[in-house]
C-alpha cells in the first residue's frame, strides 16, 4: 500500500519554539495512517463492526527538518511488510519541496477487541491494506 495525505500544519501542533512538537508528529502520522485505512475500506466504523482492527505496538521516528506555521506538507504510508500478526508500516512527512522532514517505521499488529490479542490479520484486512489481491 502506499497512500498520501495532505495537511497543512496549525498552531495547535506548534511548541514554544515555533515548529512542530515532537508528541504531534505521532498524532499527524496517525491521522494519515487512519486515512489510508479508511480509504482501503477498513476503517473506524468496520473495526467497531468487526471487532479486529490494527494497533501500533512500536515506533522508530526521526525528525529531520522543522515544521512551521502554515506549511503544507504530505505524508505518506507505505506498507513494508507482514509476516503473521506483525507488519511493519514506513511513513514520511514530506515538506512542499519533497524533502523528508520526518520518518517513522511502525511495528503494528491486528488485534481482537473481544479477546484483547494479537490474532492473524483477516483477508479482508490484507485487501483493505493491499497486500493480497
Amino acid at each position: 500500500m502506499s497512500f498520501k495525505y495532505e495537511v497543512v500544519i496549525k498552531e495547535h501542533h506548534l511548541d514554544s519554539y515555533g515548529h512542530v512538537n515532537n508528541a504531534n508528529y505521532m498524532s499527524l502520522y496517525e491521522e494519515a495512517r487512519w486515512e489510508a485505512i479508511t480509504s482501503g475500506g477498513y476503517g473506524y466504523k468496520k473495526v467497531q463492526q468487526t471487532g479486529f482492527g490494527p494497533v501500533v505496538l512500536g515506533a522508530e521516528i526521526k525528525f529531520l527538518k522543522e515544521l512551521k506555521l502554515r506549511e503544507t506538507i504530505t505524508i505518506t504510508v507505505e506498507m513494508l511488510s507482514a509476516e503473521g500478526k506483525i507488519f511493519k508500516i514506513k511513513q514520511q512527512m514530506l515538506k512542499a519541496d519533497q524533502e523528508v522532514a520526518s520518518e517513522a517505521i511502525f511495528t503494528a499488529g491486528f488485534f481482537d477487541l473481544k479477546n484483547r490479542k494479537l490474532v492473524l490479520p483477516t483477508e479482508e484486512w490484507l485487501k483493505a491494506i493491499e497486500l493480497t489481491k
